[in-house]
């Protein structure tokens, strides 16, 4: 096989070129080849991008399965109990009394062999269907590499295993390559067993629950993953810099995120540095590695099993070669785009979380409807589809769950003063999450005074989300909130708690 050095190159040319397949990378692939474009899909690694590969699908799918053992550990507080088989052969009786000596309650057993199987068959299955519905489209064709630009019109493609590279030349670029996990520069990281050293990615392919994980960052991907492997039967700790977890969010939200954490027995430590880390080198497999940090001044330590390093993303623009095509890109590495998401080079344009905009999969998907108008729908507009003031909801998958859209209290009273009024209300008042027994969290609004118009909206509560996204159909509607207030909900629902949040604003 040739060398790399020594590699024969083939030029393909086409009309468009897409960089990465992500959520916005390969619909808009599809939509580019459908109105008759020559079209290249660039991928290096698995079609579908972060999100079915190493995102959404998988970690919602393995936190399903967390949910399902905190259930079963829960069941004894709805009146049910899981009995020994043998105490069945004694008669129906058991099933209503706890009088037979023999019926105990039994502990979960967590096969994370399975849990990973089951997501791994799941990603699969997103993963193959987008690669069928990829090879089905004519004027499409998928090509594996790693990509970098040349210059302005032309990329290199290193096909790995493959006898010959590819350059490929086009008129428009469409760069979708996202994140990835970024690695804290640490003392004693690299001295510690890689198979303990985890991010978002590897985390999930654990073949055994962590005796002991030691989660670096309290924002939205480490509390996730926080809380998964509590309920799958590990001992956790949360090491947070800052004064509170999950640091764009209201006060009262981190506070009662982190009260529901402390109660899911997860040790949370605010306000900490974190100095180094180290191997432990004993027998015991729950004390493998040890963090030395700060808290509050206060010198500390903690050992554990593994580290997740949950301490951010970085941008993926680094592996382009951008500067040969003139492309420019922030101080954090991401892609600079105008509101059309055309690049410093105007026949480029980037999309999804590689230009640095809100980091979720439905704000990049929004960004392959901007560029399917704009560039394939409708390019005659006079009022071409742009990313200003768009507004961005988002959840995060704890449970129970936090769901956000518009504008935090802070940024509200920042904008329009006095003329902000906020209502809060606890879960515990919700009918229906009373009667689920799931009543932890709270709901906040933010509305302006006079209009009447909301402002901004979370609730931390059972199906958040969705809560979440019923608001959010009203303020895309410019409802006031009284019309919420007013509607006729069915009961028991926990959208009929948007009949009451408002009785509260002051």
């Amino acid at each position: 096989m040739a060398s790399e050095a020594n590699k024969a190159v083939t030029v393909k040319k086409f009309d468009a070129v897409v960089i990465g397949s992500g959520q916005s990378g390969t619909p808009l692939a599809s939509a580019l080849a459908q109105s008759g474009r020559k079209t290249a899909l660039i991928e290096r690694e698995h079609v579908g991008g972060t999100c079915i590969n190493v995102g959404c699908t998988p970690t919602k799918t393995m936190i399903a399965s967390g949910r399902v053992a905190y259930l079963a550990k829960r069941a004894a507080d709805y009146g049910i109990w899981t009995i020994p088989s043998q105490s069945l052969e004694k008669g129906h009786k058991a099933y209503h009394s706890r009088e037979d000596g023999d019926w105990e309650k039994i502990n979960v057993v967590v096969e994370m062999e399975k849990v990973r199987q089951r997501k791994r068959d799941i990603v699969n299955s997103f993963r193959g269907g987008s690669e069928s519905r990829i090879s089905k489209q004519e004027n499409l064709e998928l090509i594996t590499g790693e990509a970098s630009f040349k210059d302005a019109k032309s990329l290199l493609v290193k096909i790995i295993g493959q006898e010959e590279d590819v350059v490929v030349e086009a008129e428009n670029f469409f760069i979708n390559v996202g994140e990835r996990p970024a690695r804290p520069d640490l003392s004693g990281l690299d001295q510690i067993d890689p198979s303990r050293v985890l991010d978002s990615t590897f985390v999930m392919e654990l073949a055994e629950v962590p005796h002991h994980l030691i989660v670096l960052g309290g924002s939205y991907v480490g509390l996730e993953f926080g809380q998964l492997f509590r309920r799958l039967g590990s001992k956790v700790t949360v090491l947070q810099r800052g004064k509170q977890l999950i640091p764009k969010e209201d006060p009262e939200i981190a506070d009662s995120v982190k009260e529901i954490l402390k109660e899911d027995e997860i040790d949370i430590h605010l306000n900490t540095i974190v100095a180094n880390t180290k191997p432990d080198h004993g027998n015991d497999v729950a004390r493998k590695v040890v963090v030395f940090f700060e808290e509050d001044g206060r010198k500390n330590l903690v050992n554990g099993s593994h580290i997740l390093l949950a301490t951010g993303r970085v941008s993926n623009a680094d592996t382009l070669n951008l500067s040969a095509a003139g492309v420019d890109v922030d101080d954090r590495g991401h892609i600079k785009v105008n509101a059309k998401l055309e690049t410093s080079q105007k026949h480029i344009y980037a999309l999804g979380d590689v230009h640095g905009g809100p980091a979720f999969t439905h704000m990049s998907y929004d960004d392959f409807r901007i560029l399917n108008a704009n560039i394939i729908s409708d390019p005659t507009s006079a009022t071409p589809l742009s990313t200003t003031d768009r507004q961005v909801p988002y959840v995060m998958y704890t449970d129970p769950q936090l769901g956000h859209i518009g504008l935090h209290e802070h940024e509200a009273r920042a904008k329009f003063g006095d003329q902000v009024q906020v209502a809060t209300m606890p879960m515990a008042w919700v009918a229906r999450a009373l009667e689920t027994d799931e009543s932890r969290g709270l709901m906040k609004a933010v509305v302006h005074a006079e209009t009447k118009q909301i402002l901004g909206f979370t609730c931390l509560g059972l199906e958040g989300g969705e809560i979440m996204s019923i608001v959010q159909t009203a303020m895309m509607g410019q409802l006031p909130y009284t019309k919420l207030q007013n509607a006729i909900y069915a009961h028991p629902t926990l959208a009929e708690s948007l009949n009451n949040l408002w009785n509260y604003l002051k």
